[in-house]
């Protein structure tokens, strides 16, 4: 019966944590609208790219970071994994190959960027070994 219960709680908490990145484009951009809130916009290689990985542990997965975002951005993770398992459906894909058309056409991984509601680039970074309290706080200098 507790396994039951772990196995319980370990899926809900994952869902609560997953929310908290956007699963289109579009629904981040509606929001970032609809909020006046910018985008966090990160174009990783979740699966093969070191220092995205490193970036999503010591940063996106931080309490600090979480707790920070969830009142002053709306995330997207443009990800292009390259292992099977980690397929993503093709909308996603190609949705994905579009936006770094756009906003990535060098391929930088990890990429982070931050468009205003209007998807005008207010500022650009990538991995940073740092705390979750110094990212921030270079995010918070892309906004005048």
């Amino acid at each position: 019966m507790k396994n039951i219960l772990l196995i319980f709680h370990l899926f809900f908490v994952s869902v609560l944590v997953a929310q908290e990145w956007q699963p289109s484009y579009a629904e981040a951009l509606a929001i970032s609208k609809e909020q006046h809130k910018p985008i966090l916009m990160v174009f990783a290689g979740s699966d093969w790219c070191t220092p995205c990985i490193k970036l999503d542990k010591d940063i996106w997965q931080s309490d600090v970071f979480r707790a920070y975002a969830k009142d002053n951005y709306v995330l997207y993770k443009a990800d292009f994994p390259r292992k099977k398992a980690n397929r993503l459906p093709v909308a996603v894909v190609e949705q994905n190959h579009v936006l770094a058309e756009k906003y990535n056409p060098n391929g930088y991984f990890p990429l982070v960027l931050l468009l205003d509601d209007r998807e005008n680039r207010l500022g650009e970074t990538g991995y940073l070994k740092s705390t979750a309290e110094a990212y921030i706080e270079r995010l918070k200098s892309f906004i005048k």
